[in-house]
């Protein structure tokens, strides 16, 4: 299962006739300027780390996948420490979702530990 498929669930296998494509007129032009991003990385090592850290000290959210730092328990360990610690002085969070994935956000944004609805 792909590293998005995890993200944005679902297992069944998509064609191009489920997707709609967007005109980018159709899209707010605010959305280039705004105040926030999300980024999605991939964590391999410790200059994935400092990548991520960047981008949470800049205000963003980052979605990242750490299935490679599976086998380097201590390696793990350390960049998950690092990363708990830029959430702490942000005043932002940071959730482990299973064994492959981490969300770090920055100040004033909070992580629900409960799935919506159903």
């Amino acid at each position: 299962m792909g590293f998005m498929n995890k993200i944005l669930g679902g297992t069944q296998s998509r064609s191009t006739e489920d997707y709609v494509e967007l005109d980018l007129d159709d899209v707010s032009e605010s959305a280039s300027e705004a105040a926030m991003a999300v980024h999605i990385a991939e964590i391999d090592g410790q200059a994935s780390a400092i990548d991520i850290k960047d981008a949470v000290y800049d205000g963003d959210v980052v979605i990242a996948d750490i299935t490679r730092l599976r086998t380097k328990d201590s390696t793990a360990e350390h960049i998950i420490d690092e990363l708990r610690q830029v959430a702490q002085e942000v005043d932002g969070d940071i959730v482990q979702k299973g064994d492959d994935q981490i969300i770090i956000t920055p100040t004033g944004i909070r992580i629900g530990r409960e799935k919506l609805g159903r």
